[in-house]
């Protein structure tokens, strides 16, 4: 599930940066448009993709699922 824009929404260079899976935006920019990371089992290229509560996130062998935590 691709998320709609609203509030609870992250860019996905953004997120693979949050959740340690790289070390900087540029890493981050290199592995999405070289086709290395995968959104809910797709490859997705596009660094700038709004992913959100649900999605997953794949670089190597590592996936991650997106999660808000309510303050």
């Amino acid at each position: 599930m691709t998320s709609q824009p609203n509030e609870h929404t992250i860019r996905l260079d953004q997120f693979l940066k949050l959740a340690n899976l790289v070390r900087s935006g540029g890493e981050a920019k290199h592995l999405i448009q070289g086709g290395q990371v995968l959104l809910n089992g797709v490859v997705e290229t596009h660094r700038s993709r709004k992913i959100g509560p649900g999605d997953q996130v794949t670089l190597g062998d590592v996936t991650v699922e997106v999660a808000w935590e309510d303050e």
